[in-house]
């Protein structure tokens, strides 16, 4: 697979290593990544029995690009709407791939990026990592993400950060369910976690992996839907021009003393 923004590489195994390669924008998730993202899940072969996703350069990923959010508020609300299920697909596809996802996270994962932790199966992290849902700063909310964090870390778990925009560490983020391990040596604690996937069935992990979803937290297509216009109002809204217009120009907001 040739991609612009990713990294693909799968070994003899099946296992797939797929890399956010947008190191110069913190691995940012620009439209042309979220287009690529999403069509990586529809190109998995039989022969795929796990997906490693991990960030290039100096941490995991920023969340969502800024450029791109500044775009959508210029934009109008057709195309709001259009780029916000954009997003919104690529994360239902990459919670409905048939095999275990695990996240590789190091340096530091804000926003859309934590989402893209709450949709993997198994998050090991290294030492001194950052996590923030950072919208609020911004005049934004985590929105299409929201569903796959709730189902993450419930409700009650959320509420501890969903809202406040401060940033917490690993430790806190295992705590709060985002992370499942961490570790010094990522590399190996990643091999620890595929091999006892390599002596399943393929067929009955997909199974056993589709089953869960269907126990757990309702995310169908009209909750979807529903963050898919949440996103879409605040984009509209003052706050969202004014804080990314801060964000950009190097200023403070009008929220910030």
């Amino acid at each position: 697979m040739n991609f612009e923004t990713l990294l693909f590489n799968q070994d003899k195994r099946g296992v797939v290593s797929l890399t956010l390669n947008r190191p110069e924008k913190r691995n940012a998730l620009s439209a042309k990544m979220i287009e690529e993202l999403t069509g990586f899940t529809s190109k998995l072969t039989p022969d795929t029995r796990a997906v490693v996703i991990q960030g290039a350069g100096k941490l995991f990923c920023a969340g969502g690009d800024l450029d791109w959010m500044n775009n959508q508020i210029k934009a109008d609300r057709l195309t709001r709407i259009s780029e916000a299920r954009k997003l919104a697909m690529m994360l239902k596809a990459l919670n409905e791939i048939p095999v275990p996802l695990i996240g590789k996270l190091h340096g530091a994962a804000y926003g859309g990026g934590v989402g893209l932790a709450c949709v993997c199966d198994f998050v090991i992290s290294s030492s001194n990592v950052k996590f923030g849902f950072t919208e609020t700063r911004l005049g934004l909310i985590p929105s299409t993400i929201g569903p796959y964090v709730v189902g993450k870390m419930g409700e009650a778990k959320a509420r501890e950060v969903f809202m406040s925009g401060q940033t917490f560490n690993e430790v806190e983020a295992k705590k709060l369910n985002i992370v499942s391990e961490i570790s010094e040596n990522l590399d190996q604690s990643v091999e620890s976690h595929l091999n006892p996937y390599l002596q399943t069935a393929p067929k009955a992990v997909g199974e056993a992996k589709a089953l869960l979803r269907s126990l757990g937290p309702r995310i169908d297509e009209q909750v979807i839907e529903g963050t898919i216009e949440r996103l879409a109002d605040i984009w509209e809204g003052e706050e969202a021009s004014h804080g990314i217009d801060a964000f950009l120009n190097k200023t403070k907001p009008r929220w910030i003393d």
